[in-house]
């Protein structure tokens, strides 16, 4: 991937805003572990360098350690990290202090502590990919636990990834699988993006977008060797992967990777903390079943061929009995409601329109055989989610961010 070649792409972009990343270097290859440290010293990174990783991933990237040897390198090395919480964000920043630079060995969640750390300090920050299980590589967001809440931080994009082929091949079938599944999100994320820019005028970018769509095309031709040991594939799943978080750094927002269905795997996954022994499953995973949920409501709403709209009808003391932990951030994130930004009308006369972003969505029996092919899970009990949690998210998940989405829409819409 060329990230100047990008950037020149999206000059003078029709939407009018400037596109910028802080992404400066992918290096994606076989057998590039070994150039890690020469990568790096090619990118301006200083001599005194923090490295995080788990001990699965810092097993995975076997070499990494020899390929450092020219740098005075300190090691936090954590458990298997599924967590990315704020108490291990402020530590990392204290142990990062007196550092050069930062290089986050692994995917997820610890890729998420390094972002936010990272950028709260200053300090430059390198990723080497282990696996291609999610789309935050290049993302300049950070979605970090707080107490059994989690919230999206604006933290900064790395200034490199790097990324050696041999070990994303080898990488286990079910991380490559959440990849996809995390990748068919977009789907709904892109929908919403449309619906909202529609009926509240917020900003939207179609060239962003497309990124984002073509990004999910060469993940679709994937399907059928998504979870094989081909070095080609895993590059092709990772660099779709760096696209939609390149699109978050340049439109500043998650809206060309996430919606509606990124905001309810959220919402299990804070419900699943607050009991005594959750039942943790993969942000892609739990990403592709909210998908298959979304879409099915959206196509059963989308049969109304017309709609009304109605004073919001939210009960809101429902609403803080079900986030009672999180009851003070539900009210900052609510107050007001995003529905406040949706002029009178606006939901009416564009209800054609509406309709029509969702039947561009795939049917769900057809995403249900891509998923069967690329080993996804497919229910809400595979990923830990009993029928009440699934039944109070999909009702409550839309309370959890200030974002306007059909889901959003229901509490002020009378469906004809």
């Amino acid at each position: 991937m060329n990230i100047s070649q990008l950037l020149k792409e999206f000059e003078n972009c029709p939407c009018g805003r400037e596109h910028l990343t802080a992404l400066e270097d992918v290096v994606i290859g076989s057998g590039v572990t070994s150039a890690v440290g020469e990568i790096l010293k090619k990118n301006r990174f200083g001599k005194k360098l923090y490295v995080v990783a788990d001990e699965n991933t810092i097993r995975a990237a076997e070499g990494i350690e020899a390929a450092l040897a020219g740098y005075d390198c300190r090691y936090m090395i954590l458990p298997d990290y599924r967590l990315p919480t704020m108490d291990k964000v402020r530590e990392l920043e204290k142990e990062i202090a007196d550092f050069d630079g930062v290089l986050s060995v692994g995917t997820g969640s610890v890729n998420d502590i390094c972002r936010l750390a990272s950028a709260r300090q200053g300090k430059p920050l390198a990723i080497f990919a282990t696996a291609p299980s999610m789309d935050g590589f290049a993302s300049a967001g950070a979605p970090i636990i707080d107490g059994c809440f989690k919230l999206t931080y604006q933290a900064a994009s790395p200034r490199v990834v790097i990324a050696d082929t041999r070990i994303l091949a080898a990488s286990p079938a079910y991380l490559k699988s959440a990849g996809y599944g995390d990748m068919m999100g977009k789907y709904v994320g892109l929908a919403d993006w449309r619906i909202s820019a529609a009926v509240s005028g917020e900003y939207y970018c179609e060239a962003v977008a497309e990124l984002t769509r073509e990004a999910v095309r060469r993940v679709v031709a994937l399907t059928d060797g998504i979870t094989a040991c081909d070095e080609k594939a895993a590059a092709a799943l990772l660099e779709a992967l760096l696209l939609t978080g390149v699109g978050m750094s340049f439109t500043g927002n998650s809206r060309p990777a996430s919606g509606t269905e990124h905001i309810l795997s959220h919402y299990w996954e804070c419900k699943k903390l607050e009991r005594p022994a959750p039942v943790l499953a993969f942000h892609g995973d739990e990403v592709a079943v909210a998908t298959l949920e979304i879409i099915r409501l959206y196509k059963e709403f989308a049969l109304a061929e017309s709609v009304r709209e109605v004073p919001e009808r939210t009960d809101w003391d429902e609403v803080y009995r079900v986030y009672a932990a999180q009851r003070d951030e539900i009210r900052e994130l609510n107050t007001p409601s995003p529905l406040t930004e949706i002029k009178s009308g606006a939901v009416e006369s564009n209800w054609d329109y509406i309709r029509g972003e969702v039947a561009k969505l795939p049917d769900v029996e057809d995403l249900l055989k891509l998923y069967r092919k690329a080993g996804c899970k497919t229910t809400a009990d595979e990923v830990g989610v009993d029928g009440r949690m699934r039944e109070e998210g999909i009702k409550f998940h839309p309370y959890m961010r200030h974002r306007i989405s059909l889901m959003r829409l229901m509490p002020m819409l009378e469906l004809c």
